[in-house]
């Protein structure tokens, strides 16, 4: 690693001011009042949600751990990174169910579907989810990319990049995140772009790197008997996780629910949509560069999670090397911005609202301040254990994901194109789903000390992502099963929330929306996608 130098340092510093500068002015526009706290006002437009929906999902641990990804041969976890047209299914199928029930969060949403009962459940298991899956992993690649950069022992990277995007987090609010995340996102994507088109000038262009590394490296789609990453598990399990963490999940819903109107929001997911090409381009393929120079001797590193800032630091001019990294930091305090945001309105109004139902406003956004500070905590407590489920940071993040998702897609979807789904039912798989979840990390866990040939083995040795497809089918047949043998739910609940019960009025409404050019780009977006899935098969 080559230390940043005095032009490094002006660029980083540069960038702090803006975004400083940002923080202050948002800050200083703010009303203390819940909706402007967690939603920015509702008056957001198309352009800042989805560069705020993109930067949420581009964090740290995407440009470490998908660098490290294509660095270390797992090239099939790729899928995960061109899943842009799920987020068109949050635009296109979800949003204006969202937006017509005027709800805040997801658990919220819940209880207007089916009862409090699994607003309760849904809100504490996002907060946890949102420890193991979010917090700590982005803490922790912080903690890599910071010590890496900038020269500094891990612990002290990682707990100085916390504490300074809490404190404009805290104080502004979700407006202070979506337009400091608008800014990170253009830096970030400018940043990894610069980065990429050298790394391929360096190696000799992409069939040199094929030459070095050979056309099956290259390769996505394992046969369906390959133990890591069988390929009809993968498609579906990706398809899985991918419905639940952009189209339930409060950590990008919330983004979309900022915006003045469905219309709006909607052109913002087509947006994000479309952003969300890039992952692939701007942080795999730099891990793919790193791997071939390392290959060819020209570069040396030990961790496949250190591919990315390592590349960096070496192949990089001075100036633009301090831009590069100050994207890399835009990219973790982004996503831990969010994840602090979402967590605190979780809290705020799902837990400590149902609880106080007449606090003031100002008392409200207090509590979502000192809710952000427990979280931070928490997820800092976590990172050592976390090191110790899985060796790549990206699969670690997509194995948890595998086991949390399934239940809450499946009452999420079958709460909203089945109507016969009862309270009963959705409340039922949710606790199901979270028992089962645990077991299986459990068991993953301690899957050394078992009997072999025992099922508790068998359940924690099995692949996470053949593992994933199967509880999601289980989860489905349970939900429809338990919701049959009960009562069916009342009127109220069904009326607007689910496909058959809309209105006139509201199909209109939603019509009114979106015109030909909404449509042209989404199926573009498709195309895209495919092009992608056919591109990386090895030939």
């Amino acid at each position: 690693m080559k230390p940043l130098d005095t032009l490094d340092w002006i660029s980083i510093s540069l960038y702090f001011l803006v975004l400083a500068g940002i923080a202050v002015w948002v800050i200083r526009k703010k009303e203390d009042n819940t909706e402007d706290y967690f939603l920015a006002g509702r008056n957001i437009g198309w352009f800042v949600v989805g560069a705020s929906i993109f930067a949420s999902n581009i964090g740290s641990e995407h440009v470490v751990g998908l660098a490290g990804t294509g660095a270390s041969n797992k090239l099939p976890l790729l899928i995960y990174e061109i899943q842009a047209w799920v987020v068109l299914i949050l635009g296109w199928v979800f949003l204006p169910f969202y937006a017509r029930s005027g709800v805040f969060t997801m658990p919220e949403f819940l209880e207007k579907r089916f009862d409090a009962r699994s607003r309760w459940l849904l809100s504490i298991f996002s907060i946890v989810a949102y420890v193991l899956t979010k917090i700590s992993v982005t803490i922790y690649a912080g903690g890599v990319v910071v010590s890496a950069l900038l020269g500094i022992d891990f612990w002290t990277g990682a707990i100085a990049t916390v504490i300074l995007t809490g404190i404009y987090t805290i104080l502004g609010g979700m407006r202070a995140v979506v337009y400091t995340e608008t800014l990170q996102a253009v830096l970030l994507i400018l940043g990894a772009a610069i980065l990429t088109y050298i790394g391929l000038d360096r190696v000799g262009g992409w069939s040199s790197m094929q030459e070095t590394l050979g056309p099956e490296y290259f390769n996505m789609w394992r046969p369906a008997t390959d133990p890591d990453f069988p390929w009809p598990s993968l498609l579906i399990t990706s398809t899985i996780v991918g419905i639940w963490y952009w189209c339930t999940d409060q950590y990008i819903v919330q983004r979309a629910l900022t915006a003045r109107n469905i219309k709006e929001g909607r052109r913002g997911t087509i947006f994000g949509a479309l952003l969300k090409l890039l992952p692939v381009f701007l942080f795999l393929i730099p891990g793919v560069i790193a791997l071939t120079l390392k290959m060819r001797g020209e570069l040396q590193w030990d961790n496949p999670d250190e591919a990315f800032p390592v590349l960096m630091s070496n192949l990089l001019p001075s100036g633009l090397r301090g831009l590069v990294a100050a994207g890399l930091l835009a990219a973790l305090m982004s996503s831990l911005a969010s994840v602090f945001n979402s967590c605190s309105t979780l809290f705020t109004v799902d837990i400590y609202k149902k609880l106080r139902p007449n606090a003031p406003e100002k008392k409200l956004v207090r509590t979502g301040q000192i809710a952000t500070v427990f979280v931070v905590i928490v997820g800092i407590i976590w990172i050592p254990i976390m090191a110790n489920i899985s060796g790549v940071l990206y699969e670690y993040l997509q194995s948890v994901q595998s086991y949390i998702a399934p239940p809450i897609t499946a009452v999420f979807i079958l709460g909203i194109f089945y109507k016969r789904i009862n309270a009963t039912g959705a409340i039922s798989t949710l606790v199901m789903g979270i028992v089962v979840a645990v077991l299986r990390i459990v068991l993953e866990l301690v899957k050394d000390n078992l009997d072999p040939d025992g099922f508790l083995f068998k359940i924690g040795d099995m692949n996470f992502l053949s593992f994933g497809a199967w509880f999601f089918l289980f989860c489905l047949l349970f939900l429809t099963v338990v919701s049959l043998l009960t009562k069916a739910p009342d009127k109220e609940k069904i009326i607007n929330l689910t496909f058959g019960t809309i209105t006139e009025e509201e199909k209109q409404n939603n019509k009114n929306s979106y015109n030909w050019l909404d449509i042209a780009i989404s199926i573009l977006i498709i195309i895209i996608v495919a092009g992608v899935m056919v591109f990386f098969n090895g030939s």
